[in-house]
């Protein structure tokens, strides 16, 4: 493999290990506050217990997510050199704003919730969970900006061979970048909805702590009920956007080779450039296409053979992976609404085939993302920078293939051991429960 192919191997294996812990930091972030803000209005100590118990969770998670997340900002440097020279000016500076205020703001304040529970009041202690959750938030918002730059470029001039800022405004305004934002902040919240739905059915299926696992439940499935629905309405207005300003990355979503109006949807299809989606191979609906694309079932669709060859992105991992990613999210929002009917039942614990399809269910989300994160890169392919910069430009010069292999089996290594880690605390700090010393618990509150 050369350097191009084994750069992009090592920022993909870096970049994906990375987001494993991203979005379960998104959504238990929030849902830790959550839980934390129920107890302070309500006095109910169980939601005192469930913000300690999945608080704890949170923080390993955080704590891997800052370690993976380092190392891809020197492969700008080390890797990408011509990228970072080209396009720096602009590009960092959304990774600026994201370091220097964002995740100073999460990592202070939770520093602060994790030793204040017996120097600050309940209400400030709250509070102090609310601005971790907002910092991590605003992250994620600077990073998926400066992300939907390389997607939809906005705000910039090519001057004296490289790209400048003109407007700062249009960067972090950028239509794509803000729907590419909710519909990731919404996945994230979704993930970590499955991930405490898996964890409380675990335990409910062995009938520890019932009441608060059944509660914990309960909680989780309306926030990934509502969060999977959201999923799937940003997802059509990111697939709008896609298809105006990324024709080739929409057209290898859907394998679609000939220009077409009233172009139809193709449910199962295998990819191939030599023939067009008909009856024998698929379930096919007419205009649909046309249809989620401009809302228009006449609008023409532009096909992948309108394209130069060199300039058509990887075809069937594309239109595989946003089959998937779109198949998950159905299960997830059929799963979670099923997950809140049969929860409020009686006999809910007793219902075993559910209880052991929720802890089955806990990858399926991070699956969806992995596969989401393809369709956006991949389908960008040949370009770094959208219509800007090729990706073959973009790698350091000075660098070689031995190099690059040798870190990039450095970094699986690493990163292998760190996900061993990840999972073993995980899983026996959530199959250890809840503290049961209520009264150790109450003391570390702090003043009233």
């Amino acid at each position: 493999m050369d350097v191009v192919s084994l750069s992009q191997l090592q920022f993909a294996a870096t970049c994906m290990f990375h987001w494993i812990f991203v979005p379960l930091t998104l959504g238990l972030s929030i849902m830790t506050a959550w839980m934390e803000t129920k107890y302070v209005t309500t006095g109910d100590e169980t939601w005192l217990r469930m913000t300690k118990f999945w608080g704890k969770l949170f923080l390993i998670n955080f704590a891997l997510g800052v370690v993976t997340g380092i190392t891809m900002e020197f492969q700008f440097g080390l890797n990408w050199a011509e990228y970072s020279r080209y396009v720096g000016d602009i590009f960092g500076a959304p990774l600026a704003i994201e370091a220097t205020v964002t995740f100073f703001l999460e990592s202070v304040f939770i520093g602060v919730w994790i030793f204040g529970w017996n120097k600050v009041s309940k209400k400030v202690h709250a509070l102090t969970i609310w601005l971790a959750a907002i910092g991590t938030n605003l992250s994620a918002l600077f990073i998926l900006l400066a992300n939907a730059w390389m997607q939809k470029p906005v705000g910039y001039v090519i001057r004296n061979g490289r790209a400048e800022m003109t407007d700062f405004i249009a960067v972090v305004t950028n239509p794509y970048g803000w729907i590419k934002y909710s519909h990731t902040l919404m996945s994230g919240y979704a993930l970590a909805a499955f991930l405490l739905m898996g964890v409380s059915a675990w335990h409910l299926l062995r009938k520890n702590e019932v009441d608060f696992f059944t509660r914990s439940f309960r909680m989780a499935a309306v926030w990934g009920f509502v969060a999977s629905l959201i999923v799937g309405v940003t997802g059509d207005f990111h697939a709008v956007e896609i298809a105006k300003t990324q024709p080739s990355k929409f057209a290898a979503m859907e394998s679609i080779w000939e220009t077409k109006k009233n172009a139809e949807m193709c449910l199962l299809l295998v990819p191939d450039a030599s023939k067009e989606c008909n009856a024998v191979e698929a379930l096919k609906i007419p205009g649909m296409l046309s249809f989620l694309a401009f809302h228009d079932t006449d609008a023409e669709i532009k096909g992948l053979k309108d394209f130069p060859r060199e300039m058509r992105p990887p075809v069937t991992p594309t239109f595989l992976s946003f089959r998937i990613m779109v198949g998950i999210g159905t299960f997830m929002i059929l799963a979670s609404l099923l997950a809140i009917f049969l929860s409020r039942r009686a006999n809910f614990v007793d219902n075993r085939l559910f209880l052991n399809l929720m802890v089955l269910a806990i990858p399926v989300p991070y699956l969806a993302q992995q596969v989401g994160w393809l369709v956006a890169e991949l389908g960008r392919q040949p370009w770094i920078v959208y219509g800007v910069l090729k990706t073959s430009d973009a790698v350091s010069k000075s660098i070689t293939s031995t190099q690059v292999l040798l870190s990039l089996l450095g970094f699986t290594v690493l990163y292998g051991l760190l996900g061993v880690v990840d999972i073993y605390l995980l899983a026996k700090y959530a199959k250890k429960g809840p503290d049961n010393d209520l009264g150790t618990i109450i003391s570390v509150q702090g003043r009233v």
